[in-house]
């Protein structure tokens, strides 16, 4: 049995994680849990810096010595007070730039906390964010609401001007949410609407469609196999 916590950006990916990635790794014995980072005295989510996702690291790695730990964190807004953000930020590729960032979280934290073995820290951070999950399958995200079938083929142009539906760029305007937001009516809302397009799309579609997802996925499988 391996016992993992992730570190998540919000309400949504916390739930995008209780009902999907959670009972799809709990046959292999793989046990997920999401956790928000407190922000303030009386709400958690959002506003990850890294001196908290290290404080908080350090306490998690440090409650049980056989307990994994994960980031789920947005690429879009990222502080830029973690580790080679800099560097990250002027690569072409979007998987050359979330691998820099990474590479440097694990390698950080590493240094600054200290964690045995070594593959007790998977550090993932989504690019851009969670709503470029939902491109994966455009029938399914339109059909949460009965309305959104109108939209189909606005998002459809949206999703054929990218790679992937990881490639849904940056920038306010142009974000994976904001897209939804502008097109969709009744407007889209990320905890209500987030998670359930993403059971309507399926785990097995994201991945399908989304590289750095599934390396990430596969990963966490992979823990089945640890010794």
């Amino acid at each position: 049995m391996r016992e993992v916590i992730v570190i998540a950006e919000g309400q949504t990916e916390e739930q995008f994680i209780k009902r999907l990635i959670a009972p799809s790794l709990r046959r292999l014995q793989v046990f997920v849990k999401p956790q928000l980072l407190r922000t303030s005295k009386d709400s958690k989510g959002g506003a990850i810096t890294f001196d908290r996702l290290r404080f908080n690291a350090r306490n998690t790695l440090r409650s049980k010595s056989n307990l994994f730990l994960t980031t789920f964190i947005d690429l879009y807004a990222l502080d830029t007070d973690f580790p080679r953000f800099d560097e990250a930020n002027k690569k072409a590729d979007l998987y050359d730039k979330v691998n820099i960032l990474e590479n440097a979280l694990y390698d950080t934290l590493m240094e600054q906390v200290g964690f045995q073995p070594p593959d007790r820290f998977i550090p993932y951070i989504q690019p851009y964010e969670f709503e470029g999950l939902l491109f994966s399958d455009i029938e399914a995200q339109t059909s949460v609401e009965p309305s959104w079938i109108n939209y189909l083929i606005k998002l459809k142009q949206v999703r054929n001007e990218f790679e992937t539906p990881e490639h849904i760029n940056q920038g306010y305007a142009t974000k994976p949410s904001k897209r939804l937001e502008d097109l969709l009516k009744p407007t889209y809302h990320k905890t209500r609407h987030g998670p359930l397009a993403a059971e309507r799309i399926t785990l097995s579609t994201i991945e399908l469609e989304c590289r750095h997802f599934r390396e990430w996925m596969d990963k966490l499988r992979g823990l089945t196999h640890i010794v």
